[in-house]
This record gives structure tokens, C-alpha cells and sequence, in this order.
């Protein structure tokens, strides 16, 4: 059974990964950063429909999927997303509640997700929603993943001190587990990481990035 991560807590609310050495989120707006990076990196609020279907790398405290859920009710149009999550190292969901309180938009709709991970539901349903989280090192995990994905979310710790979840082979798995015409976003504008993408069969291109962040990356597969 995975074992939680053992955290330290910058400021009493934003979550490091003592493992890592890394935070749960930026430390310049965190909320701010998943939707330039995540939502306008893949061009989510043009390109959502019923059964869109997105993927990510490092689940974390599940604000990536709660911005989702956001901009999809924020759309109002009819239909349900699919969400798939790799997380090698789940967070309890006391922690996941306190690190969500940092950001009161999203805590405000974080029950329902809060109640199925208490519960260690990985399969769940939210507004609009289809979640499910793959519990596992994702190295192992994705190549036996049947689904393919038309949006993916990379989001793992730094490439530094993370360099597993980077790594040229997974990078070529995201890219077998990508629709024709799929993207990818990711904050992270590592050389090492651009190169292992672009040999995964995507056009990646540099942007600028978030907050102090000079760049960022994202691409799609024709």
C-alpha cells in the first residue's frame, strides 16, 4: 500500500514534499498558475465537449481537477469530462483539505472531492466529472493504461528533483496515450524535457511562463 508523503508546511499552508524538497503548488498564487499553465496551456475553455478526455502526471492536492470543474461549470455547457490522475503518493485528505483552504474559490467546491478520497474512493464522479486516480508509480502504471487522452496535465514535481517522472521513456508513454491533435502543458521549460517530448511525437513550443517563472511548455500531437 502506497505510503502518504511526509510533508512540511511553508507559511502553515502550502504542502512540501520533504522527499522532493518541492511545494504542492507554486508559491506565487498556485490557483493562478494551473490556469494559465494547465487550462490555457491546452486551450481547455475552447476545447472541452461531452466525453473530453484529460490526463495528468502528479494528482497532488487535486487543484488541477477542481479548476477543471470550475471552468467546466463556469461553461454551462451539457455533457460530462473524463479525468485520469497518476499519484505514486497519495495525500491524505485532512492534508488535501488543508492545502486546499489556501484557496477559498476552490475549497468552496472541494466537498464532494473530499468526501470520496476520505472514503479512498479513486473512482468518483464530481459535477460534470468522471475522476479516476491510478494509484502507483506512474512508469509502471501508464503503459498498462488502456485510454488515450486528448489533454495532459504534467505535472510532477520539479524535473530536478523529480527527474523519474520526466524521464524520456514516460514522456514517450504520454505520447502513445495521446488522441491525434492532443496536447500537453506543463510549467517546466527544461531542455531535457522539451527534447524527450518532441521525440514523443509532439510539436512543443516555449511560452512565457507564470509569476517568476520565465517559461513554461506545451504542445499537441498531430
Amino acid at each position: 500500500m502506497p505510503q502518504p508523503p511526509t510533508l512540511d508546511w511553508r507559511d502553515g499552508v502550502i504542502p512540501v514534499s520533504i522527499r522532493f524538497d518541492d511545494p504542492y503548488f507554486s508559491l506565487n498564487d498556485g490557483l493562478s498558475e494551473t490556469r494559465h499553465v494547465f487550462l490555457a496551456g491546452n486551450r481547455l475553455e475552447a476545447r472541452l465537449r461531452d466525453g473530453f478526455h484529460i490526463a495528468e502526471l502528479g494528482f497532488g492536492t487535486g487543484l488541477n481537477l477542481l479548476a477543471v470543474q470550475m471552468l467546466w461549470a463556469a461553461m454551462g455547457a451539457p455533457g460530462r469530462l473524463r479525468f485520469t490522475s497518476f499519484e505514486a503518493f497519495p495525500l491524505p485528505a485532512e492534508e488535501m483539505a488543508r492545502a486546499l483552504t489556501h484557496f477559498p474559490e476552490v475549497r468552496a467546491v472541494a466537498d464532494p472531492l473530499l468526501a470520496a478520497w476520505a472514503g479512498r474512493a479513486r473512482r468518483f464522479d464530481l459535477p460534470g466529472i468522471a475522476v479516476e486516480v491510478i494509484v502507483g508509480d506512474a512508469r509502471e502504471m501508464l503503459p498498462r493504461w488502456p485510454g488515450q487522452a486528448e489533454a495532459w496535465f504534467l505535472d510532477g514535481f520539479s524535473p530536478a528533483k523529480n527527474p523519474e517522472l520526466w524521464s524520456e521513456a514516460l514522456m514517450a508513454e504520454v505520447g502513445a496515450h495521446t488522441a491525434p491533435g492532443g496536447s500537453f502543458a506543463t510549467y517546466t521549460a527544461a531542455g531535457a524535457v522539451r527534447r524527450a517530448l518532441q521525440a514523443a511525437g509532439f510539436q512543443v513550443e516555449r511560452r512565457p511562463g507564470h509569476g517568476r517563472k520565465r517559461h513554461m511548455s506545451l504542445g499537441t500531437r498531430p
